[in-house]
């Protein structure tokens, strides 16, 4: 919902997505340090009273008017029915393809890392500080994206997260070397974050209610179908191949290279 509306604003004035979506990713590490702290110090029921606080905090969020209403043209004349959801789908495939290859790709890393790098002798605590380093170029990154993508369009952005993304994965397949954990955790910035920009741009080129309608199909199917489907499977390769999972995932990653979708103006 936040990023649908944020696609609507941009069409009605000048707004840096990636200084306004930086804020969530401060949120997640702040968030997480806290629920780490208060775990330790108490016990695991804390998480669902932090739980519950954090959806009562967003429900009365959402009671605050906003000062700028979205606006959108009438829906009286398009089609809401499967038709239209399918002609979106046929349309944009190249598009939601590729994403979903690219965040689908994140599967191993999401599911297995934090056991992998244990595995291979890191504490609890050098994970956590790899994953906070990730997290951090992801938000340098939110912050410097209309500086550093000014001149690129969402296809051109995609290509970098698809490169990214196979020298993200294979890396982590081959070491676990902590220089070389830090570069991948570095990556992060691209492989996620330089994708979700670039889905986010593409997204705000369409018009009408197709913004609103794309921008579902993304969440659903990239930010959430790809990564649960990809879990799964990274499961299993994960129990046969161990640290090869990562290396299916730079294969998975390496489609999107061609399945980019091509420029179309504003985008």
């Amino acid at each position: 919902m936040t990023d649908a509306l944020a696609n609507t604003w941009q069409k009605q004035f000048p707004l840096d997505y990636g200084k306004v979506r930086l804020w969530g990713s401060v949120a997640f590490v702040i968030g997480s340090a806290l629920t780490g702290k208060l775990v330790t110090m108490f016990d695991y029921r804390v998480i669902l009273a932090l739980l519950t606080l954090g959806v009562a905090s967003m429900l009365l969020g959402f009671l605050i008017r906003p000062t700028i209403q979205p606006q959108g043209a009438s829906r009286q004349q398009e089609s809401t029915g499967w038709s239209a959801w399918l002609a979106l789908v046929r349309q944009n495939w190249r598009f939601l393809a590729c994403v979903c290859l690219l965040q689908g790709a994140h599967a191993a890393y999401y599911g297995f890392s934090a056991i992998y790098w244990q595995a291979a002798g890191y504490s609890a605590s050098a994970v956590g500080y790899l994953w906070s380093l990730g997290v951090v170029a992801e938000v340098i990154i939110f912050a410097l994206s209309n500086k550093l993508f000014r001149r690129c369009s969402a296809r051109d952005m995609l290509l970098i997260s698809a490169i990214c993304g196979v020298v993200r994965w294979g890396i982590m397949g081959a070491t676990t070397a902590l220089p070389w954990l830090i570069v991948v955790q570095i990556l992060h910035c691209g492989t996620f974050t330089v994708c979700h920009l670039a889905a986010m741009r593409y997204i705000a080129a369409r018009q009408g209610s197709e913004v609103i309608r794309l921008q579902a199909v993304y969440s659903a199917v990239a930010m959430g179908g790809s990564i649960a489907i990809m879990t799964v499977f990274a499961g299993f390769l994960y129990q046969y191949l161990g640290h090869g999972v990562f290396w299916v995932m730079a294969l998975v990653a390496l489609p999107a290279m061609f399945l980019r979708p091509k420029v179309v103006p504003s985008c």
